[in-house]
Parts: structure tokens; C-alpha cells; sequence
């Protein structure tokens, strides 16, 4: 009889430890690789839902941060591995999707904030001005009227925009798998951190449809959205041993991407360079 433990069987902590999966994170990671395992390892133990889900899920979600350089601690707000049933996803927050912005070097500034009844004073579609009077008091649970992001641009480009919390809801109810779509009363994430995934949906709209379209930002878009079906079907080669991994079309996809924009930096460097006198 072979009482091997099937690939499929194994727990997030035998996944890390395989040298393949290990290989894989190194690759991204590097020194840091160790430690992020870690920290998953201890996600996955403080969180009975992630336990119910498949660990090859788990793990490959993981691995969408290790290639975004995210950390999938959820009290930091920078991503979340979010299970449905048996099936994990990546999540990215709002705060992950200020570091992606952060990183591309086109931001002068950028924002997302809750805004309270006693603060806001109106909104303006047409100027995208907002009046706002800041009261710093404790809210405790006091729900907000609506939430407000903006940006500046290097370039000078500048984008305000303003949902209502109705809004937002909406926004959930008709879109969030993850908040419970359909239902009038948020769950899952949306219900331990509703502002911070209102302020997530708001600066994603806000950097999709008028921030620069960044690799990384492109990237975690689509595993946010799990619009992994229109990517290429072939070479969706799994961090884990499992096959057709829907999360590995999105790093493939990515890495693709990644590899384009290298080669046209070295051909506009190539261009760039001088001729030496052997080539005169």
C-alpha cells in the first residue's frame, strides 16, 4: 500500500518546504524568501477559512504577492488571501495599491480618505472639488458618508474623485465575491475591513481608468478581479505540483510583460550608445 501524502493533500507548511515551491519564491524574493513563507505559514494557522481551502490556492495566491513584493500579513492592509470554499484568491488593499503606484515614480501625490457627515460639505463632479472641514475625533463605528481619493502626477495631471458609501455598496453588492455579492449585509473581508476595502475600490477605479497603466498595477488588477480567462491558456506551469493554475496565467502573463519592458529598455539604451571607433 503507498501511504505517500498526495500533492493535493499537502498543507500550505509542506507546500513552503517542497524545493521547488522553495526555488520559486527565491527566485522573486531572495534572501527575503524564508520569512515570507513564515508569515504565511502563521496566516494560514490564525485563520480557520484559509485552512478549509485548498493549500495549492493558498499558496499560489501567496506567490501573486511574492511577485508584487506584498506582504501577506492582513493587518498591514497591503494583501489578503481571501478563500472561497475550497478556492483561495489574492486581494490586493488599498494600501498595496499605493505602494504599486508609489513604486512607478510617476506620482507626486496620492490620497484615499473616509469622509464623515460633519466634514463634508458638498462635491462637485464638474470642478472634482470636494468641501471638506477635517474633525480629528474618534469615530469608534461611525459610518462614513462616502469616500474620496486623489492624485498628482509628475507631469502635473491631477484626478479627484468622490463615491457616496451607498456608492460603494452598491459597488459590492454587484461586483464582490469576496463581500458577499448579492447580499445586503457585507461578509468575509468586507465585513472586518469595510472602509479599508471601500478606499481599495475607490483608488483602483481611481488608477485603472486615469493613473498610468503600470505592469505591476495591470498585475494586480486582473488578480484582483480573477479576469484570468482571457489570459493565454498555454505554459500556466504552477508554483505547486498541481496543474492549471489560473493564478500562474496572471505570473505568466506578468513575467511576459516584465521581459517586454526590459528588452525595449535595452534597445533604447543599444540606440542611445555612441559608436566606438571600430564601427566608425
Amino acid at each position: 500500500m503507498n501511504n505517500q501524502v498526495q500533492p493535493q493533500n499537502y498543507t500550505v507548511k509542506q507546500y513552503v518546504k517542497m524545493d521547488t515551491v522553495k526555488e520559486r519564491f527565491e527566485e522573486v524574493l531572495g534572501k527575503r524568501a524564508s520569512q515570507f513563507t513564515s508569515s504565511l505559514v502563521s496566516l494560514v494557522n490564525s485563520n480557520q477559512d484559509l485552512k478549509q481551502a485548498s493549500a495549492a490556492s493558498v499558496v499560489n495566491s501567496a506567490f501573486v504577492a511574492a511577485s508584487l513584493n506584498l506582504p501577506v500579513n492582513s493587518s498591514l492592509g497591503y494583501m489578503y488571501i481571501v478563500p472561497y470554499g475550497k478556492n483561495a484568491q489574492p486581494q490586493i488593499g488599498y494600501k498595496g495599491y499605493i505602494q504599486l503606484a508609489q513604486r512607478s515614480g510617476k506620482y507626486k501625490r496620492i490620497n484615499a480618505i473616509p469622509v464623515y457627515e460633519d466634514e463634508y460639505g458638498g462635491w462637485n463632479p464638474l470642478t472634482e472639488e470636494l468641501v471638506y472641514t477635517p474633525q480629528y475625533k474618534n469615530r469608534g463605528n461611525e459610518q462614513p458618508v462616502g469616500y474620496y481619493g486623489s492624485f498628482e502626477l509628475l507631469n502635473g495631471f491631477k484626478k479627484n474623485v468622490y463615491w457616496t458609501w451607498q456608492q460603494v455598496d452598491d459597488h459590492r453588492k454587484q461586483f464582490s465575491q469576496a463581500g458577499g455579492k448579492g447580499n445586503d449585509k457585507p461578509k468575509g473581508i468586507w465585513a472586518k475591513h469595510y472602509d479599508s476595502m471601500a478606499l481599495k475600490t475607490v483608488l483602483k477605479d481611481l488608477l485603472t481608468k486615469w493613473g498610468p497603466m503600470t505592469v505591476d498595477v495591470q498585475t494586480a488588477s486582473l488578480a484582483d478581479d480573477g479576469e484570468y480567462e482571457h489570459l493565454e491558456d498555454e505554459s500556466r506551469r504552477d508554483v505547486t505540483p498541481e496543474d492549471n493554475s489560473t493564478t500562474q496565467a496572471i505570473l505568466d502573463s506578468y513575467a511576459k510583460q516584465q521581459e517586454q519592458t526590459k528588452e525595449v529598455s535595452d534597445s533604447d539604451r543599444s540606440e542611445a550608445k555612441p559608436a566606438n571607433k571600430a564601427d566608425q
